[in-house]
């Protein structure tokens, strides 16, 4: 099956809509429902995987193996949070290299000092932006292909303000990034400013819980981006349906109960590719073990 082209998709002036995408039961849900593009958050990945938070912890070859784990799985195309580049230039080079063989269709990397944190959280830190535009000159000249698109983010609304942020968008524009990422807004009315001021494909991040406020995919385009990442709305209902499972199976003592309602083992098996494995265990039983189903 082939993916959408991330680059086909921003010239043809369609929205691109990226659910977060945390762990591969989620993965395959989302092939249920039917998504062209999604995300790989470097927050949720580490969360899911390792139980622990977004704060430089987990390596690139932790995260690269999640990456590729998740382009094998999704049937969507992959735009991926590569963090800092996991390192100085060179670092961004094998990066970029290695999230591109994985499959991914969109890089994003940021202009954080290493270790960096979840962008909704404090005691963020940037990096001088001249480290940064040198980054995304890396990343651009270590692409092998064109349909790979280099997401420039910068993290400096906190630390810097909001027309520091905007310089940094610029610059990191002019150095060569396909979309530009102002993480960590406050208002709609910097969103609009942002989007009116920076002459490149604009990416919004809908991070339930976080600083910028949340908007719907239409407001989202008619605020002027191009594309938008919702990281956090899959793993904040995954926890929450959790929760309430073990609260129910606590309290009630069951899982069978109205109270916690449970997706279906059956379409389940089905999603994550049992009917495959039988399939081959009916074609290679032999005669004494066809009837053991």
């Amino acid at each position: 099956m082939a993916k959408k082209s991330l680059r086909a998709a921003l010239a043809a002036g369609q929205f691109v809509a990226a659910p977060g995408i945390h762990d591969m039961l989620t993965a395959v849900v989302s092939n249920k429902v039917g998504f062209d593009f999604v995300y790989a958050s470097g927050y949720w990945m580490t969360a899911s995987a390792y139980g622990l938070p977004d704060a430089g912890i987990a390596s690139f070859t932790q995260m690269l193996d999640r990456v590729a784990t998740l382009c094998r799985t999704v049937n969507a195309a992959v735009i991926a949070d590569a963090d800092t580049g996991y390192g100085g230039l060179l670092n961004v080079h094998h990066t970029v290299r290695g999230f591109e063989e994985a499959g991914v269709v969109g890089i994003q990397i940021e202009d954080q000092e290493f270790p960096k944190k979840c962008g909704h959280t404090p005691f963020k830190r940037v990096v001088p932006i001249q480290d940064m535009v040198e980054k995304v000159k890396v990343a651009v000249e270590a692409r092998r292909s064109t349909e790979t698109l280099i997401i420039a983010r910068t993290d400096a609304r906190q630390t810097h303000g909001f027309e520091g942020a905007m310089a940094r968008g610029q610059a990191y524009a002019e150095a060569g990034a396909d979309v530009v990422f102002l993480e960590a807004l406050e208002s709609e009315e910097e969103m609009r400013e942002a989007c009116r001021r920076i002459n490149k494909p604009m990416m919004a991040n809908m991070a339930d819980g976080g600083r910028t406020p949340i908007r719907s995919v239409k407001e989202l385009s008619d605020i002027g981006y191009a594309m938008s990442i919702f990281p956090s709305a899959t793993g904040l209902a995954a926890a929450r349906a959790v929760e309430n499972a073990l609260n129910v199976l606590k309290t009630e003592g069951t899982s069978n109960s109205p109270n916690s309602p449970l997706f279906s083992f059956a379409e389940f098996n089905h999603l994550i590719g049992f009917d495959e494995v039988w399939e081959f265990e009916k074609r290679w039983a032999r005669p004494d073990q066809a009837a053991a189903e």
